[in-house]
């Protein structure tokens, strides 16, 4: 795996590890752009890039903007900007038309990525995201602000922390745990701070109200993963139901498969969801 930060706008450079499948493997070589969700980072898909590269594929995961190691400007967040960033990043690297799979406020990202150059991309993944509409959700900007606000976890020690992670999630694979971790700067003292900043989650929150990605179904081109969740209360899964049913629908060429777990799937299930990212490719769906 090679790190490095790549130009995608006027001072801002996104963090990607490049992930090589070795000589004589397995697998037709299709590449892979993960994109992590709100407040994450690359490590989270890990595990799902590990199995990917394990079947023969090269796999790019990227930091965006405001999070991990890439820039950290003022703004903008707005979904488009961060969806002209991944058509940047994928021109800078030359890749040919990869798959793009998205998680949570990064399905929204790879939606608008599809939407607007259909011709950088062969298909996308939704990983529990992607038809994410928080004005349906709340009142008002407010009301969702006040909701969905971050806790201040500035100031915290690091194995406090992980501590909590690990009782969270005993069943996430060790990749899982680490991707989480990554979403700190870990200071010479112990304590942690988020690389995402409060102000910064702020405005990708913003920004999320202000997508619309149900807009965007009827002109999509390209073939559509849903992969939605099911877990959590009821009424947030019959609402996630509904919101799926109505992505479904709408959009021309899209298959749906259902995962039961956590909202962080990929770092919870990763062999399983690089599993069925892989069959899809070899059965012709994303070809």
């Amino acid at each position: 795996m090679e790190a490095r930060r790549v130009p995608v706008a006027d001072g801002i450079e996104l963090g990607v590890d490049a992930w090589q499948p070795d000589a004589g493997a397995a697998g037709d070589g299709f590449p892979f752009l993960l994109v992590h969700g709100l407040a994450s980072n690359a490590r989270m898909w890990d595990g799902v890039a590990r199995a990917l590269v394990a079947a023969g594929h090269p796999v790019v995961t990227v930091d965006l903007r405001g999070h991990g190691r890439s820039s950290k400007p003022p703004g903008p967040y707005d979904v488009p900007t961060v969806a002209a960033d991944l058509a940047a990043l994928i021109e800078g690297l030359e890749l040919e038309q990869p798959f793009v799979a998205g998680q949570s406020w990064g399905g929204n990202v790879v939606l608008e990525l599809a939407a607007r150059r259909p011709d950088l991309v062969r298909g996308i993944a939704c990983i529990d995201g992607g038809w994410l509409e928080l004005s349906r959700d709340f009142g008002d900007w407010d009301a969702c602000r006040v909701a969905l606000s971050p806790p201040r976890l500035a100031g915290r020690r690091v194995d406090e922390i992980e501590g909590y992670i690990r009782s969270a999630h005993p069943d996430w694979p060790e990749t899982g745990i680490r991707g989480v971790l990554g979403n700190f700067e870990i200071r010479p003292d112990g304590t942690i701070a988020p690389w995402l900043t409060f102000e910064r989650h702020i405005d990708v929150l913003r920004g999320l109200w202000d997508d619309h990605p149900a807009e965007r179904y009827p002109g999509l081109s390209i073939p559509v993963l849903l992969v939605p969740v099911a877990g959590g209360e009821d009424e947030r899964l019959q609402r996630r139901r509904r919101q799926v049913d109505e992505a479904a629908t709408a959009i021309h060429n899209t298959r749906v498969r259902w995962f039961t777990g956590d909202h962080d799937i990929h770092a919870q299930r990763p062999v399983e969801l690089a599993g069925l990212l892989h069959d899809l490719t070899a059965d012709g769906f994303f070809a």
